[in-house]
């Protein structure tokens, strides 16, 4: 082993939950917890979940412009993976219904 020794500070670790190992950081103690959470006002004059029936558009089109819509190519591919699915799944209910028919009429025919 080289006796180049890095300081370990130096070496990125995972942080949250999910430490490797060593012990938890400061920045996952109660109080830290406390002073990230945010706090909800507990007074609102707005009765109605949502913001009523009039807020209802403008909501549907912000939510439309952060969808991340596919490209002309990624959607050939997703339906051609569709398709393929679609053709294979025929197949395979084909296929056992092909077998169950000649099992259950060669038990029931004599």
């Amino acid at each position: 082993m080289s006796d180049d020794k890095t300081n370990e500070k130096d070496v990125l670790r995972p942080t949250g939950k999910r430490q490797l190992s060593g012990d938890s950081t400061a920045s996952t103690s109660t109080a830290a917890y406390e002073a990230k959470r945010q706090v909800r006002p507990e007074n609102t004059d707005d009765d109605r979940p949502g913001g009523g029936v009039a807020a209802f558009p403008g909501e549907v089109v912000a939510e439309m412009r952060k969808v991340v819509w596919p490209t002309t190519r990624e959607m050939i591919n997703y339906t051609t993976i569709v398709f393929a699915f679609l053709i294979i799944m025929t197949g395979l209910v084909w296929g056992i219904d092909t077998l169950a028919t000649m099992g259950v009429e060669a038990i029931l025919v004599p």
